[in-house]
């Protein structure tokens, strides 16, 4: 279960939506629940503190951003587990803070400050699961919305037969070969590259997928994943990613070189 993909969402600009979210509910909680003897402080006084607990929880959060990010580049995928030790990094690193906001600078270091262990059990715990919940909901519908998003712009390699599909990003789409009454397609999932049979010709696709470039009568390529130009004994060839070479017609080097500069540009 724990290895199951989460909805993510790795837009910076999401994340300083829900950090502005964060800041707003960590003051709106603190200023009608009154924890943390708050309900002794008069309206300035509140308007001047519990601000900082909120700027300070955005602040933690934000701080954790590349933690996240770096737990992404390692996993190439966002998995339950993954989001799970985002939280847990969150939760003590917003249990430090807060509790040294507090004693510094709430109590000013009194010597009848709650002691630690209340203060975990009673206020921070409660707190924490009060909070938190709304930034996973913010995480999680923000991470819906943009599977939705790549969902609609996925394209389809369709088949001759009612169940013969491929649906994908157009820039997972490496090329496409030709091979006998099959076409063989060649994509990226993830970091892996995989490759599928579907029951098609490839003038059929060509006609689908107008953005493929036709570099030889058995092979279109997606000009995104273009390298360079290779030559040798007489022969042109393309280089993909991945490793991947393309023969190269001459009939087509013309259009090629105008696809390949317009999408390098």
């Amino acid at each position: 279960m724990l290895k199951q993909r989460y909805p993510f969402d790795p837009s910076v600009k999401h994340h300083l939506i829900i950090a502005l979210g964060l800041a707003v509910w960590i003051f709106v909680f603190l200023f009608f629940t009154e924890p943390l003897d708050v309900g002794q402080l008069d309206s300035r006084e509140k308007l001047t503190y519990l601000p900082i607990y909120g700027l300070f929880g955005s602040i933690c959060y934000l701080i954790c951003l590349p933690f996240q990010f770096w737990l992404l580049n390692k996993t190439g995928r966002w998995l339950i587990w993954a989001e799970f030790t985002f939280f847990f990094f969150l939760f003590i690193l917003s249990f430090i803070t807060t509790r040294l906001i507090y004693y510094y600078l709430v109590v000013d270091a009194d010597p009848y400050a709650y002691p630690i262990f209340y203060f975990t059990t009673s206020i921070y715990l409660p707190a924490a699961l009060t909070v938190f919940p709304i930034v996973g909901l913010g995480r999680w519908s923000f991470g819906k919305y943009k599977e939705k998003r790549l969902e609609n712009e996925k394209i389809e390699i369709r088949g001759m037969g009612n169940y013969e599909s491929l649906r994908l990003q157009m820039n997972d789409l490496i090329c496409i070969q030709s091979s006998d009454n099959y076409v063989e397609v060649i994509f990226k999932e993830g970091e892996k590259l995989k490759t599928q049979l579907i029951r098609n010709k490839l003038t059929s696709v060509e006609e689908q997928l107008p953005e493929l470039i036709r570099t030889h009568r058995s092979f279109l390529i997606n000009p995104y994943h273009f390298k360079q130009w290779k030559t040798g004994n007489r022969k042109v060839q393309i280089l993909l990613s991945d490793g991947i070479e393309v023969p190269v017609s001459k009939t087509y080097q013309d259009i090629l070189k105008s696809a390949v500069n317009f999408t390098t540009e």
